[in-house]
Order: C-alpha cells, then sequence, then structure tokens
C-alpha cells in the first residue's frame, strides 16, 4: 500500500496539514498522537504513574482503543468512549509525552498502527513513524517551525475555542514537549535519513499541502 510518514515536533501542523493532504490524494489520514493522547489521558485518570512502568503495562491490558473514520474525521475510542474531543489540552499533550515514552504504551499502539499502514493507503504522523511505525513508506516528511511560531498557533488554536490560556506557557510547554520526546530512550523524535526536512515557519497550510502532495507524487515514482 502507499504511505506517506510525516513526523515533526508538537505544534508544527502535522494533524492539519497530513489530514488535508490525505483528503486530496484520497488516502486515509490516521493521527497517532490522538492515539497516545487518548491513552495518556485515560491512564492519568485511573490515578496510574508514568514512573511505574509494570503498574502502566497492567493497566494497558484493560484497554481497548479503536478508532472510527467519519468523512475523513478519526475518532479515537478507548473502551467504547470517544475521546476525540477532549485530548487536544496541554494536559492532554503532557500525559501523552509522559507515557509515549514507556516502552509498553508505545507496544501497545505500534500493532494497531502499522496494521493500518498495511491495510489501505493512508497519510500517518506522529513522532516516529518514518523510523520506526511505517519504514517502509514512500514519501518521509519531517515537518518542522520554530518554537515560537509552534506556541503562536496554539495560542490561537485554544483561544479560539474559548480557553484562557498564556503564550508564555504555551511556549514553555512546547519547548518542554521538544525536550522530552527527542530525548526519551524508546523511539525519540528525529528526522529519518530518507525524510525530506519541511520548515512550515512562514508558510501557509495550502503551501505546506501543496508541498506535501508533490512530494508524495515523487514518492510514487521514485
Amino acid at each position: 500500500m502507499k504511505a506517506i510518514a510525516i513526523d515533526g515536533p508538537s505544534g508544527a501542523g502535522k494533524s492539519t496539514a497530513a489530514r488535508a493532504a490525505a483528503k486530496q490524494l484520497g488516502y486515509l489520514y490516521v493521527d497517532t498522537g490522538a492515539m497516545y493522547r487518548a491513552i495518556g489521558c485515560r491512564l492519568r485518570a485511573m490515578g496510574v504513574s508514568q514512573n511505574e512502568e509494570e503498574e502502566v503495562a497492567r493497566a494497558l491490558e484493560g484497554l481497548k482503543l479503536t478508532l472510527s473514520f467519519e468523512g475523513g474525521d478519526q475518532h479515537v475510542f478507548v473502551n467504547g468512549e470517544d475521546m476525540t474531543g477532549v485530548i487536544r489540552t496541554p494536559d492532554a499533550s503532557r500525559a501523552a509525552s509522559d507515557f509515549s515514552k514507556l516502552p509498553c504504551v508505545r507496544q501497545f499502539l505500534f500493532r494497531l498502527q502499522q496494521d493500518l499502514g498495511r491495510e489501505q493507503d493512508v497519510v500517518m504522523d506522529g513522532r516516529d513513524i518514518g523510523t520506526v511505525v511505517l519504514p517502509w513508506a514512500q514519501t518521509k516528511i519531517f515537518l518542522t517551525a520554530s518554537a515560537e511560531e509552534r506556541a503562536r498557533r496554539r495560542f490561537l488554536e485554544l483561544q479560539a475555542k474559548g480557553q484562557d490560556v498564556s503564550y508564555e506557557q504555551i511556549l514553555s510547554d512546547v519547548r518542554w514537549r521538544d525536550e522530552q520526546d527527542s530525548t526519551r530512550k524508546t523511539a525519540p523524535l528525529r528526522q529519518a535519513e530518507d525524510a525530506v526536512l519541511l520548515d512550515s515557519t512562514g508558510l501557509s497550510l495550502e503551501q505546506v499541502v501543496a508541498r506535501i502532495v508533490a512530494l508524495a507524487g515523487e514518492g510514487e515514482n521514485a
């Protein structure tokens, strides 16, 4: 199957651009970050500590994550509960980063992600898609932007949703998440050797999507 792997740091616009590119190409869009956010939020709500991996592993045995796709939009369910509407917050981002560094959590989601990539044409975004999940992807992109630009985008997004947030706190969170994701022992955030670096600072969404679609065409013809 055809696969586009898009990796990059938090707030780089991966989800928005990947979703739009998938729509243009007629591929399925898979947001792996939403999976980690959903699992992280559920584990935190259960009172499980990310510092106790054995406890986390036991908790995962009682969880089932499923996806549904409605009109191209991905919905994430944990034990039948739709988590889609509650995972786009700074707290959810922290929970995702805290728990995603654990091998048991990554293994829990790894097989589901790979199966999706094997069964249909996908655009999949995350932190380790091109390096670990879909190393065979024909097109690999590392999408990034400056920390300040990523914080500005997240600030405007949360403000538009009516959330009382501060730009300074979001910028701090972005830098903290970058450090967490790039230094973890298991599947750290890094650019795959054969990935194209795409810096979206100063680019419109349309420009980023056009570049992804063009790279996909090059990948198919390679």
